[in-house]
């Protein structure tokens, strides 16, 4: 299912600064990112589903599954995607809220300091769960239009 309309997401050789990849089709994930989106007040995160095209080029590029869509994957530098420097589940949940900064900083401080096997304990534990709690992503307009560029297609 279509995050955003196409129309107005960003191609991805148009952005340079970290990119979120998330599973497109998981309800929970789409709440995430819209929180994330909200939290970002500088616009300084972009995202991109893990079906669309633009991830699964750098799926294949780095040699990653391309239908395991159980883990996000946070990319610190878009311009320089053909650099293997990426952080997955919970690591790119702490990068990604570094990365916006403000209120979203701290919460990666405080999820930092958990030792990763525990967190990512949990992050495989929600994972498994999540669609059968949040079910399925169902396509909804955002809430802000100016978030639709944020999305990288």
């Amino acid at each position: 299912m279509n995050a955003v309309p196409a129309v107005a997401a960003r191609t991805p050789e148009s952005w340079a600064g970290p990119v979120l990849l998330f599973d497109g089709e998981c309800g929970l994930c789409h709440r995430v990112v819209r929180l994330l989106l909200r939290l970002d007040r500088n616009s300084r995160l972009r995202y991109a589903p893990l079906q669309g095209p633009a991830a699964q080029a750098y799926l294949r590029a780095h040699g990653l599954p391309a239908a395991d869509f159980d883990s996000l994957i946070f990319i610190p530098d878009w311009s320089r995607r053909d650099a293997p420097d990426f952080l997955w589940r919970t690591a790119g949940v702490v990068a990604a809220l570094r990365a916006i900064g403000a209120l979203a900083g701290g919460l990666a401080a405080i999820l930092a300091v958990v030792p990763t096997s525990w967190r990512d304990g949990g992050y495989r534990l929600v994972s498994r769960w999540r669609y059968r709690v949040f079910g399925p992503w169902r396509a909804r307009p955002l809430a802000r239009a100016d978030w639709a560029a944020r999305f990288l297609v």
